[in-house]
């Protein structure tokens, strides 16, 4: 098996999130390599040209369009093919498209004895984790979504702008699906260590259920906005794909809601979805006890067999070649 290299990313699919994922790694000055793979071999030609020639004003780095071949020695496979989400479509409707992709996929990945992280961005990220787990064969701890990372930033920035502070120390999770199922723990949001409810009414707010519900809402229906308004999201994405890697080459030992599947905990098993995990050089390297109401538990659960009933309907059959 080749030596891990690993300030070596690889990138699958060149699209909207694949590229701008791939703009966002070159200038974070992780990794002195990156290749670029999608099925149309010029798109990723193309990318890796366009970012390539900014790298004067950047790190040293060697940016290139290959195949399945150069990713034996990557660290880290961040994985953004797929079907992109239509204006009016949720992600779950996009399951069978992107699950055969992921068929022709994540066989050529583990063809190559690729022993690295396997980091699924593509949507719906929660089913496309559980099934890169299902056809890889890599341990669990190596393969996960990008989950609920994003969505958390996006309620941290909401409760930023209602509150009139930095949004970097709002402290709070959205879990579950990263979808229409998903909820906002807020019975363990704080600001700076200050309970929520607290900080609300030192900034002259009272109507805490209303405005949780509001707030909730606004960052479960950010990815629909962004899309009527734009047709695709990608720059939240690309920061997200950025920052999971920062926890993992750096051995940040971050805690993330990333998303991976789950055994026993709030009685769900068997499923992929995103609860607060240490993130790190080994990928998952524990998960985080999280307290959360009774009504949040159960919101929780049912997000979970919302996701097990999509994948009840799924064959996890590799494609014959």
């Amino acid at each position: 098996m080749e030596k891990i290299n690993v300030r070596k990313v690889a990138v699958i699919g060149c699209g909207f999130v694949g590229s701008s994922s791939a703009f966002a790694l070159m200038e974070s000055g992780l990794f002195s390599e990156m290749v670029l793979i999608d099925s149309e071999r010029e798109k990723a030609e193309g990318e890796a040209l366009d970012i390539g020639h900014g790298l004067p004003f950047a790190k040293p780095m060697k940016i290139y369009a290959g195949d399945y071949d150069d990713i034996t020695d990557a660290s880290i496979v961040v994985v953004t093919a797929g079907a992109g989400q239509k204006p009016g479509e949720t992600r779950l409707n996009l399951v069978k498209k992107n699950v055969e992709i992921f068929k022709s996929i994540i066989p050529e990945i583990s063809g190559r004895n690729f022993d690295g992280i396997l980091l699924i961005v593509s949507n719906p990220v929660d089913i496309l984790t559980y099934t890169a787990v299902k056809l890889s064969g890599l341990p669990e701890n190596k393969v996960f979504g990008s989950g609920t990372v994003l969505d958390s930033a996006r309620l941290k920035h909401r409760l930023g702008e209602h509150l009139g502070v930095d949004s970097r120390s709002v402290h709070a999770f959205i879990l579950g699906e990263h979808g229409d199922s998903e909820i906002a723990a807020w019975s363990s949001a704080n600001v700076s260590g200050v309970p929520l409810n607290s900080f609300c009414e030192m900034r002259g707010h009272f109507n805490h259920q209303g405005e949780m519900n509001r707030i909730a809402e606004d960052v479960k229906n950010s990815a629909y906005e962004i899309i009527n308004k734009k047709k695709a999201t990608y720059y939240g994405i690309a920061m997200t794909v950025r920052r999971i890697c920062e926890a993992i080459i750096l051995d940040q030992k971050s805690i993330l809601p990333v998303s991976s599947v789950q055994h026993g905990k709030f009685c769900i098993d068997d499923v992929s979805l995103s609860m607060p995990s240490i993130v790190g050089k080994n990928g998952i390297e524990g998960s985080v006890p999280i307290e959360l109401s009774d009504e949040e538990t159960e919101k929780l659960r049912d997000s979970a067999e919302a996701l097990r009933k999509v994948i009840d309907t799924l064959s996890f059959d590799k494609q014959s070649k």
